[in-house]
């Protein structure tokens, strides 16, 4: 049987501003596979964003379970979370979040500086060669076109060798090309077995998964594998 790399179990949050409690996430039940695309879909305000934060180790939920890699991870405290996200997840985030007056290089290195891992700088120039960005190693993120930070930012996610990357509307801000060369890199790095979680609004980016869930109103109202799923590199659908 496939591993469960994610188990999530009647998973709820709450959010309490000066006692008036706003119900977010509603009895979540879902499972992901070591190695699968996921992609989780929803409008603005469905909550898609806030169970991000959960399984990538940036919140907690209020009630419910969240086992990862066969550990209950559901009430860890912030110094326990924060060891967890730094070595088993990455972040590519829409807005690439890179220190703008900083190298290539630095910002890749960035994830590294807080973990146990050595031979760093053979790391990061891996993961930047992954990326296909020898050759701007050492240029400032801020002199980069917005496809390029993106990789940079890819990159950075990879450094640590993360056994999940979240992905947060990766093309939003980019053009049609470097939205496709964005996805091409996932789709790469899910096939050498990376488990990709994507979070997308559009419908057009979520068909590169091969699984779909889709929230609304924090609730899951369907969970569906994709029959026709695009191909960045062919752009175009692949049975």
């Amino acid at each position: 049987m496939p591993d469960k790399i994610i188990k999530i179990q009647d998973l709820k949050k709450d959010y309490v501003n000066e006692e008036i409690v706003t119900k977010v996430l509603f009895g979540l039940n879902f499972e992901i596979e070591k190695g699968e695309f996921l992609a989780i879909m929803g409008p603005s305000g469905s909550g898609k964003s806030t169970l991000m934060h959960i399984l990538g180790f940036l919140d907690t939920p209020t009630s419910g379970q969240y086992i990862f890699k066969n550990r209950d991870v559901s009430n860890l405290e912030d110094d326990d979370l924060a060891k967890i996200r730094n070595e088993e997840v990455g972040f590519v985030f829409q807005t690439f979040n890179l220190l703008p007056k900083t190298s290539v290089y630095e910002n890749v290195k960035l994830p590294l500086l807080y973990s146990d891992l050595k031979n760093h700088e053979e790391l990061v120039k891996s993961a930047i060669k992954s990326v296909g960005l020898e050759h701007r190693i050492n240029n400032l993120s801020n002199q980069l076109s917005g496809g390029e930070r993106q990789r940079v930012a890819i990159a950075r996610a990879l450094v640590t060798n993360p056994s999940v990357i979240f992905a947060d509307e990766p093309t939003g801000n980019l053009d049609t090309k470097s939205g496709q060369g964005v996805m091409t890199l996932l789709e790469e790095l899910n096939n050498s077995g990376h488990t990709i979680i994507l979070v997308t609004h559009e419908q057009y980016t979520a068909q590169h998964a091969e699984r779909i869930i889709k929230i609304v109103d924090g609730k899951i109202v369907s969970d569906e594998k994709v029959t026709n799923r695009r191909s960045a590199a062919k752009d175009d659908f692949v049975k």
